[in-house]
């Protein structure tokens, strides 16, 4: 038998597997005293394709332009809806980055949490402020009841930055509790969204 289209073929056998991995991983915990996240509406492997071609389009967009490219801005995206979050200068660097996410096809919003720096910072705030993200990342990894793989973490000056797509209310207010206590966090600007 000879196959006429072998890369596509592995691509796909691939994807499925790690579909299959990532359904793995989000198995609710096996305990009693955990209640259940509510599940969140289904996306289809052609949506999750479809975020991650329009994620990669808006993040080319931003490296290349001038204004914004030397700034480091997540760019999340679930069925259509793209959360933009990270430390800017400046008001034109988020309206233009704002506008180079909504120019991209396939976008039906854009929900905007990026947050202006302020002062500019030292190396040791620098190194700090990634020893916290550090920090709260493997907080939120520990924990069974979030799947912390959804949620990005930024710092800046010790404020921390949360943004993604989670399950539920409960999944953001545990989030939220959970980042504001670990050492280093001064304040927890919590942007995260339940999914759609």
């Amino acid at each position: 038998m000879t196959l006429r289209h072998p890369l596509r073929t592995a691509f796909l056998a691939i994807s499925l597997s790690a579909l299959a991995l990532i359904g793995a991983c989000n198995k609710a915990p096996d305990t009693e005293t955990v209640a259940p996240a509510p599940a969140a509406p289904p996306i289809t492997v052609g949506t999750q394709v479809d975020d991650t071609v329009i994620t990669s389009n808006i993040k080319s967009k931003l490296v290349a332009d001038d204004l914004v490219k030397a700034f480091d801005l997540q760019v999340e995206t679930r069925k259509g809806v793209v959360q933009l979050s990270g430390f800017v200068d400046n008001q034109a660097q988020i309206d233009q980055a704002v506008s180079i996410a909504r120019s991209v096809d396939g976008v039906t919003d854009v929900q905007n949490s990026v947050t202006l720096k302020g002062a500019p910072t030292t190396v040791g705030a620098k190194i700090d402020d990634a020893t916290v993200t550090g920090r709260v990342k493997t907080v939120l990894l520990a924990d069974p009841d979030i799947k912390s793989f959804d949620i990005s973490v930024l710092t800046h000056k010790g404020e921390v930055q949360l943004t993604g797509f989670v399950n539920s209310q409960n999944q953001i207010d545990l989030a939220t509790r959970l980042a504001s206590e670990t050492e280093g966090a001064t304040s927890v600007k919590n942007e995260l969204m339940i999914k759609k």
